[in-house]
């Protein structure tokens, strides 16, 4: 490399490469390599820079009260017109950069930073999740309202109904009945949300105050952040009977009753060991589980249908998160 290095400052670096047959990545590798343990010189000054005492008179008139809360290129503008030239807009720019005053100085608006809800179920009526999808109407343009309120722990619609429009009063009403229906206590239950008109509304507010009711909501645009009823409205709309449009609110309600009665009585969830949400919800799964769990143990000891391995054994998770704390693995999949 050195003969190569040699030859390049009398023929230059591609004519030397050529003619030792050495490829010129390899000799800029080692240049790098060999003036990496080297001291740069300095760079010098450009014969044009602005001195200190110049730059600091830029600074200065940057900073009279006459021009600070003007933009640079306003104040070169000014400057013109009082025939005084200091230097380019650009060097204007550099010299507030390096002082770290280029910024946005208007009054804009900050958006906040809303905190991620960390939401824990150990068992049923602890959370509970609600939103409100659409539902489409007889003709284009039209829609229908189904509210449905689940268990986050059970996945049990403990209620839903369909309306016509988005009613907070008629949210509130449906709620408060079925906190009762249910036997909810104070501070026993929280019910998260997403950020809809019904869900932020003051009828539902005050009334999940007097109930003792903890309330949290999704941040703005974050579906994840309210999987289990994002997750029950896809199994609505994925079934093969679901229809495209509904002809009346009748029909809409009547299809939405056969449907949630299969789905908390009928419906195998995966997330919940292939248990229904009926029965995880009214205290039949250990039961259940048990009776499952030996049948699995008697096909595992008389024949060899799982090559000597033992059986995946049902169990329910012992807790469902939405959102689990960083660095905590998720418990439970909605």
């Amino acid at each position: 490399m050195k003969m190569v290095e040699g030859l390049a400052q009398d023929i230059g670096t591609m004519a030397a490469c050529s003619a030792l047959s050495v490829p010129r990545a390899s000799i800029y590798r080692w240049r790098k390599r060999n003036l990496n343990g080297k001291r740069k010189k300095s760079r010098r000054s450009p014969p044009l820079a602005l001195s200190e005492t110049e730059r600091q008179e830029v600074k200065d008139v940057l900073h009279d009260p006459k021009f600070v809360d003007m933009a640079p290129h306003q104040v070169y503008a000014s400057l013109l017109d009082e025939d005084r030239y200091l230097c380019s807009i650009r060097t204007m720019y550099r010299i507030l950069e390096k002082e770290g005053e280029v910024r946005e100085r208007r009054n804009l608006r900050r958006h906040p930073t809303y905190q991620r809800p960390e939401l824990l179920a150990t068992g049923v009526n602890q959370l509970w999740s609600w939103d409100i999808t659409y539902l489409k109407g007889p003709k284009k343009g039209t829609h229908y309202k189904l509210y449905v309120v689940l268990d986050v722990y059970s996945r049990y619609v403990v209620a839903w109904t369909v309306a016509k429009r988005e009613n907070a009063d008629l949210a509130a009403r449906m709620i408060g009945e079925t906190c009762r229906k249910q036997s909810i206590e104070a501070d026993q239950l929280t019910i998260h949300a997403d950020n809809g008109r019904a869900m932020i509304s003051k009828p539902v507010s005050y009334l999940m105050a007097d109930l003792g009711v903890t309330k949290t909501h999704s941040r703005p645009s974050v579906s994840n952040d309210n999987p289990y009823s994002e997750a029950q409205f896809k199994t609505l709309k994925y079934r093969p009977d679901f229809p495209s449009r509904f002809s009346s609110i009748e029909e809409a309600r009547r299809h939405c009753r056969e449907f949630f009665n299969w789905y908390n009585t009928q419906h195998h969830h995966t997330g919940i060991a292939l248990l229904t949400p009926h029965q995880v919800h009214y205290g039949e799964a250990e039961t259940i589980l048990a009776k499952r769990n030996r049948s699995l143990a008697a096909v595992h000891e008389n024949n060899l249908r799982f090559k000597g391995k033992k059986p995946n054994f049902f169990k329910l998770p012992p807790a469902v998160w939405i959102n689990p704390p960083e660095g905590q693995t998720q418990i439970e999949k909605c």
